[in-house]
């Protein structure tokens, strides 16, 4: 499987509802990661905006060091941006990604949910995820990479899906191409990181938690049951703990560092 650059430049510039990352495209049919990738056109002089994309990675990498199985048929994508952020708020960075592409893929009647942290989700399975990587200076983020991987037309495990069988059997042909598909998540990038730097977090966290698959969930914490609540501008999940005495019971809300816990995902029958 090819992209047309071509195809996909026109598709880019037909789709785009304004031009907030200069965006120049570098395609591959197959890297080691596009993250990986995408640092060494940088050492060498790459601005923000510059994009690298593949339809297979043989080395892709997932959050905390896990493998990320990039068989042939998907889409990798990573994008350079220069942000102005402190080191400790990176995880903004993941938080607009992902809710840009959700929205972004929503419009084209994708009913796209977010699985915290960075998991997109598609029926209840695993669509899609995000990996952002930065490199700090002086406690300020110099350089950041955002990578992302969907699933289009490659195999997927059980608690997966992938979009081109999905539309199918929806009878939904709204993104009908790989090319499209990129476009679209290009796009959903770009607004995730309009609305974080020109509306703020606050009007991000929001539009975020609307589309957080886990809001009311209940979950165990150190044999302690809780509800999931929101999610603090640093990305950690917010949980409300109960604990009870002969009297009462009382709450108390703690916050949960992405990586620390994992949600899930219930493998599939169909």
């Amino acid at each position: 499987m090819k992209l047309d650059q071509q195809y996909l430049e026109a598709a880019l510039k037909a789709g785009r509802q304004y031009s907030y990352l200069p965006f120049s495209l570098h395609i591959f049919d197959s890297v080691a990661s596009t993250n990986q990738t995408l640092w060494g056109l940088i050492a060498e002089g790459a601005k923000p905006g510059c994009v690298v994309i593949a339809t297979q990675q043989t080395a892709g990498r997932g959050q905390w060091g896990r493998q990320w199985s990039s068989p042939s048929g998907g889409l990798y994508l990573s994008v350079a941006i220069q942000p102005k952020l402190d080191a400790a708020d990176s995880y903004q960075l993941t938080l607009a990604s992902a809710w840009g592409i959700a929205s972004q893929l929503q419009k084209c009647g994708v009913t796209l949910g977010i699985k915290w942290p960075n998991d997109l989700v598609l029926d209840g399975r695993k669509l899609g995820g995000i990996l952002t990587e930065t490199k700090i200076n002086h406690g300020q983020i110099t350089q950041a990479v955002i990578g992302v991987g969907i699933n289009w037309a490659n195999p997927v495990p059980e608690t997966g899906i992938n979009l081109e069988l999905w539309q199918a059997s929806q009878l939904n042909k709204a993104i009908p191409s790989l090319e499209m598909l990129t476009s679209q998540v290009l796009s959903g990038i770009e607004s995730g990181l309009k609305c974080l730097f020109e509306e703020g977090v606050n009007i991000l966290l929001s539009d975020y938690l609307n589309l957080l698959i886990n809001m009311g969930d209940r979950i165990h914490v150190n044999q302690l049951a809780g509800t999931v609540v929101g999610v603090t501008p640093q990305g950690n999940l917010r949980v409300n703990l109960e604990t009870y005495n002969t009297k009462e019971v009382i709450s108390s809300e703690i916050y949960i560092e992405p990586g620390t816990i994992s949600l899930g995902y219930k493998k599939s029958s169909v």
